[in-house]
């Protein structure tokens, strides 16, 4: 698989290694290392000498990955579809899916569902494995989805979440009781040097901006709705982690195991849209899962 980015000004200033695991799916170190080693990791068209080179603003970065991207295979899967037409679709994705097949999941993923359902998927992601897909939500987090089925409307709903027209509202539980009413969180996000599998508040990420509003308080306990203005990688769960107060059910970042769900108490439950062929704006809701339900109805009696 071969990355190629151009370096913009936000970005400059950044290690080559922390970019180049941001943008290739993930890296890890030794597995930067080993590209920098074989002459995989280009910058400006030389190879690399080391991973600590500092980025400027219009350095052309190459990564030409070891691992191939896999191709994704229709699966006979339910889906939760919540509208669909000749353009796009909106699923309702439950907590537990993965949303495109990738190293350690390489079946029963949204996108494998897809290809069985529907006749027609973007090809814009240029990999056998994404097609469709325009903006992705984490294995254990649940709700809506958009999916494009034309180029054409991949270009329109990817350039809506660009220049945040697209709204994504989330629910959630966290561990705590939030003071605020409502708020801002903005900080930059980057993979954690500490371990590649996460992603951290960092000097060295991209800025990351959260609205949040305090739905309902309990006791040790906030249900809160969140609004994302930028769509980085765990966003949510990293904000709130960075708070003080992770989200319940959240193992990777800390929250609470106390009601044993199956991961984060987190929902993409609204999601606000303009129509990608004839600009009609659209509002989506899903509502929210069972064992979400469950927890809530155990906090207001105060268990």
């Amino acid at each position: 698989m071969i990355y190629e980015f151009t370096v913009d000004g936000s970005r400059q200033n950044t290690r080559l290694d922390v970019f180049a695991a941001e943008k290739a799916d993930g890296l890890t170190r030794s597995q930067i290392k080993s590209l920098i080693d074989s002459g995989k990791l280009l910058v400006n068209g030389r190879a690399a000498a080391k991973g600590g080179y500092v980025l400027r603003a219009g350095d052309a970065v190459r990564v030409e990955t070891e691992t191939k991207t896999p191709s994704a295979a229709p699966e006979e899967i339910a889906l939760d579809i919540v509208y669909e037409d000749e353009f796009f679709a909106v699923i309702n994705k439950p907590q537990g899916m993965v949303v495109h097949p990738a190293r350690g999941s390489l079946s029963g993923t949204l996108v494998n569902a897809l290809l069985y359902k529907m006749t027609a998927l973007s090809s814009l992601n240029g990999d056998a494995a994404r097609p469709g897909i325009v903006h992705r939500l984490d294995k254990d987090t649940s709700g809506l989805i958009a999916v494009a089925k034309t180029d054409a409307a991949h270009l329109s709903l990817s350039k809506q979440i660009a220049d945040k027209s697209a709204l994504r509202y989330y629910t959630a539980v966290l561990d705590g009781v939030l003071k605020p009413d409502e708020g801002v969180i903005e900080t930059f996000i980057g993979r954690s040097q500490s371990d590649r599998t996460k992603m951290a508040v960092t000097k060295e990420g991209r800025r990351a901006v959260t609205l949040f509003k305090v739905t309902e308080r309990f006791a040790g306990f906030t249900l809160v709705e969140f609004e994302l203005k930028t769509g980085r990688t765990h966003q949510i769960r990293v904000h709130s982690k960075h708070i003080g107060h992770p989200v319940t059910g959240d193992k990777t970042y800390g929250g609470s195991q106390r009601f044993k769900t199956d991961g984060q108490l987190l929902h993409a439950s609204r999601l606000v849209l303009r129509h990608p062929a004839t600009g009609v704006e659209m509002q989506f809701f899903a509502p929210l899962p069972e064992y979400f339900e469950k927890v809530i109805a155990l906090l207001k009696k105060g268990r």
